[in-house]
């Protein structure tokens, strides 16, 4: 990490990707001197965080794309709680996204696909699944921003808990204009 991501907000680079207002009042409103890292360890949001990464992480196949995968499904997990007792589909979705990330043998990004369709279909019979659904669907991990936006603020504090397992050194933001 450079030194410049390292001490300053990149409040303007991730204007340029395209955030929300709400995410980019809440970085321009920390204190002065606040480093990155510092507000990266603060964000409450797991949604925020997911979609930035989403923005900056590689292609689908890409290391730090599966990375991404993994802290997604972490995520995806606790909506669990809310799908229908004996439908295992999203859980499913969820596994194979993960099996996925680690590179585990025999599973493709196609079977990621096809897990995560089975997830829309239990989706679509339940509402409640369909926050599982988007965030098993993680191989376009943008899609979990939405599933999030639904959740409460514990439930998005502790999807910010779950990126920085995975992300505990804020990324890096360059300029994209």
């Amino acid at each position: 990490m450079t030194e410049t991501t390292q001490t300053l907000l990149p409040v303007a680079e991730i204007a340029a990707l395209g955030a929300c207002r709400e995410g980019l009042r809440w970085l321009r409103d920390l204190p002065e001197g606040t480093t990155w890292q510092q507000a990266w360890e603060q964000f409450a949001r797991g949604d925020w965080q997911l979609w930035l990464l989403s923005k900056l992480c590689g292609p689908p196949e890409s290391d730090s794309r599966k990375l991404l995968v993994l802290a997604a499904c972490g995520c995806a997990r606790l909506a669990l709680i809310y799908v229908e007792d004996g439908e295992t589909r999203p859980l499913a979705a969820i596994a194979t996204a993960e099996a996925w990330a680690r590179g585990e043998a025999g599973v493709t990004l196609e079977d990621v696909r096809s897990a995560g369709s089975a997830a829309a279909s239990a989706a679509a019979a339940a509402s409640a699944a369909s926050a599982a659904y988007a965030a098993s669907a993680a191989y376009a991990a943008a899609s979990v921003a939405y599933a999030a936006y639904a959740a409460d603020a514990e439930t998005l504090r502790k999807c910010a808990d779950i990126v920085r397992k995975h992300y505990p050194q804020a990324p890096e933001v360059e300029a994209t204009v």
